[in-house]
């Protein structure tokens, strides 16, 4: 009986020994993302860790690929350079999926679309529809984005300002150094709510530019695309990515 019992136990400790080490033998696979992003990516002062949307994705393809995400903070601007250069090997942020970007690296699947929100100074109440109805105003964007481009091309406006981050945007509309300022809907949301009632996310405004934002990997990589692909397919079968979303208030 104590020679069964304790080859039991010699079995039961075997198998954990097997699952921990098939556990710690998981790739590591670098993430990138941006640390200003709310609410995709944001640094937790708390735990200064990065927290947000793009990251809970981020860790969910990963439990269905298998491999354990590094996550590392980098500017906007930078992440194409640090996959390209192999600082990291996935962008997981508001990264939208443009022709030009497809140029330069390998999408998966949208993982989320929304278009483009407009802010004002709280005290301004016009009923702002179109680009037309800014005619003539100091227009804020974030550099980098999907924005710029046909924001610029509209013309008309008396000038575009270019900023590093939302958050800037929304202190110089607070300011009164900017008339208005575009940027992802959800961000613009969030950002609203945080500065309260200095600034006003106008919700007459009718989004022309769709955003579809989309985990990338460098140009080329085929395989981890196939892969994430399946695991975003089955995320989204399953209702993982639907929950993800909800717990960020982002509507698809």
């Amino acid at each position: 009986m104590l020679h069964k019992t304790i080859k039991s136990l010699v079995a039961v400790v075997s198998t954990v020994a097997l699952l921990s080490t098939a556990h710690a033998e998981l790739p590591v696979l670098k993430v990138g993302a941006t640390p200003s992003a709310v609410p995709f990516n944001y640094l937790d002062p708390q735990s200064n860790t990065l927290k947000g949307l793009m990251i809970d994705i981020a860790g969910a393809v990963g439990k269905e690929v298998g491999f354990t995400p590094e996550i590392v903070p980098i500017p906007f601007t930078s992440l194409v350079p640090a996959l390209q250069t192999g600082k990291i090997q996935i962008i997981a942020s508001a990264f939208a999926r443009t022709p030009a970007r497809a140029e330069v690296v390998d999408f998966s699947d949208i993982v989320v679309s929304y278009g483009e929100g407009l802010i004002v100074p709280a005290a301004d109440a016009t009923p702002y529809l179109s680009f037309a109805d800014l005619k003539g105003k100091i227009i804020g964007v974030q550099v980098g984005t999907s924005y710029v481009e046909p924001i610029t091309a509209v013309g008309g406006f008396k000038e575009v300002k270019l900023y590093d981050t939302m958050a800037d945007m929304v202190r110089d509309i607070a300011l009164g150094r900017l008339d208005a300022a575009f940027g992802d809907g959800p961000v613009v949301a969030y950002q609203v709510r945080q500065v309260g009632a200095r600034v006003r996310l106008v919700d007459t405004y009718k989004s022309v530019i769709a955003t579809d934002i989309a985990l990338a990997v460098k140009k080329g990589d085929a395989a981890t695309v196939a892969k994430i692909n399946a695991a975003i397919d089955k995320l989204r079968q399953d209702g993982t990515l639907r929950t993800i979303l909800a717990k960020w208030a982002v509507a698809s």
